[in-house]
């Protein structure tokens, strides 16, 4: 391949992102991270759940995987994805355009949330989605679920688990008979009524208020938000598979339908924490080189030919590709 080729281009800076670039650049590839610079947790004060590095802030934990990075030669660049063409022609918004013989894709996704004043500024704070993340922080206070949809009362009951005093806001959402009673059985108070914006006092959340003017006081609120893969339609542009929810489908090893390219992280599972994020992307920057090296073989094989060697490589050498990798489609 020619020397401006890399052989992996990892669109998205995240925990995935960043801990594929590390494995593949101390198997000596040749990198380039495309980091937009908007990671999902950036509201976030802190960082957990990730075994030696909890409550680290969310900027400290990108900077130390950047400069761990550096370290190996990877290609860290501050820009964004507008397309990738076929032969994998990654074209970026300022206009570069690189050149690849993989594509890993690790964008993470887009939450959803519901138009209510308030619930954009406290997003991170004290608006909370995920309560392993989140709950021990709010432990034992008053808490809120603000009902948006399929999965809200399931996700109540995983909040009760941090705080006996949980309000329930059925908002705009109809509950049935056996919802009510699943949070009734475990003392999950329901208030009934369209939500309006949420208290802050300040800078702290203090309460809900509701369409009729009572304001339920509360520290915290918790949401199921709606996911959304965000890769500016690069999946779909791609070609790759996607289920009924838009989210692209892999294999174990984060390989998608179409040749070349794999996925990890948020963008496949939007629940993953950044511990998982980052060992699905591990997962897949081996397999990604095991295809390389697989790919290497091929090439070398076919290299000693076209100059004549007339030498028949042994058995072994000929399962190399059964061994290291699926090379049934080509480039």
């Amino acid at each position: 391949m020619g020397a401006n080729v890399h052989d992996v281009v990892v669109v998205g800076g995240g925990a995935a992102g960043l801990s594929a670039a590390l494995l593949l650049g101390r198997a000596r590839r040749r990198v380039a991270v495309i980091d937009a610079g908007a990671p999902r947790n950036a509201p976030a004060a802190h960082m957990q759940g990730f075994l030696s590095r909890d409550g680290m802030p969310p900027a400290e934990f990108l900077a130390a995987g950047r400069a761990e990075i550096d370290r190996y030669g990877v290609e860290l660049v501050t820009d964004r994805v507008v397309g990738i063409d076929p032969g994998f022609f990654v074209r970026l918004a300022g206009g570069r355009v690189l050149r690849a013989r993989r594509i890993l894709l690790t964008t993470g996704v887009h939450d959803e949330l519901p138009d209510i004043p308030g619930v954009r500024q406290r997003w991170g704070r004290d608006l909370l989605h995920c309560p392993y993340c989140h709950g021990w922080e709010v432990r034992d206070q008053p808490l809120g679920m603000l009902n948006t949809g399929p999965g809200a009362v399931q996700h109540a009951q995983l909040v009760r688990q941090w705080s006996g005093d949980v309000v329930f806001f059925a908002h705009t959402h109809p509950l049935t008979t056996g919802e009510r009673l699943q949070l009734r059985a475990r003392g999950i108070q329901v208030v009934h009524g369209e939500v309006t914006r949420l208290v802050v006092e300040a800078d702290r959340l203090t309460g809900v208020q509701l369409a009729d003017g009572r304001v339920i006081a509360r520290t915290a609120v918790f949401i199921r938000p709606g996911n959304v893969p965000h890769a500016d339609g690069l999946l779909t542009g791609l070609g790759c598979e996607t289920d009924d929810a838009g989210f692209v489908t892999i294999d174990s090893t984060g390989r998608t339908s179409n040749f070349g390219v794999w996925a990890a992280g948020n963008v496949v599972d939007p629940r993953a924490q950044v511990i998982a994020a980052a060992g699905a992307a591990n997962t897949a920057a081996i397999a990604i080189n095991a295809d390389l090296v697989a790919e290497d073989v091929d090439r070398a094989l076919d290299d000693h030919h076209a100059v004549g060697d007339v030498f028949t490589p042994p058995v072994e050498a000929r399962l190399t590709t059964a061994v290291l990798g699926d090379r049934r489609h080509g480039l």
